[in-house]
């Protein structure tokens, strides 16, 4: 047996095969559909992964405003950002920073699964989320994917 055959494949820019994907989050639970999006993101997914190289795939999700949070998470999960000036420290509730940009609670959610270094930071810029069921990524060609499967 020829043990040149077994040499591990470590994929760079140019063997990576990035696809678009189209994610309906109506109905969905935060944290699961964070979970599995950061999965399809940072490329876990696919049997070439190289945790140093963005090897995931671009991720479009629609209907933010329609997501679900479990138990009394609406009232008592609490989103803590800082102004930079003594005392400045500022808290909104899911349910304010829903209200005020419901794009954002995702968005927030799943940066907070990503590495947290310039790759993660790369591959956040992978995502994009909208409000509505519509979307500016038509040319792109997306392909709708059912949560479910990546389990």
């Amino acid at each position: 047996m020829d043990t040149l055959s077994y040499k591990t494949v470590s994929a760079n820019k140019a063997t990576v095969t990035k696809e678009w994907l189209h994610i309906d989050a109506e109905g969905q639970t935060l944290g699961r559909l964070s979970s599995v999006v950061a999965k399809l993101l940072r490329g876990k997914h696919k049997p070439n992964f190289t945790p140093h190289v963005d090897c995931g795939d671009n991720i479009i999700i629609t209907n933010a405003e329609k997501i679900n949070l479990s138990g009394k998470k609406w009232t008592d999960k609490s989103y803590i950002r800082h102004t930079g000036y003594p005392g400045g420290q500022r808290s909104l509730t899911a349910q304010e920073l829903f209200e005020k940009n419901p794009e954002r609670l995702i968005e927030k959610a799943v940066k907070g699964m990503l590495p947290k270094n310039k790759l993660g930071a790369a591959l956040f810029r992978n995502l994009k989320v909208y409000a509505g069921a519509t979307h500016n990524q038509d040319a792109q060609q997306p392909k709708t994917v059912n949560l479910n499967e990546f389990k």
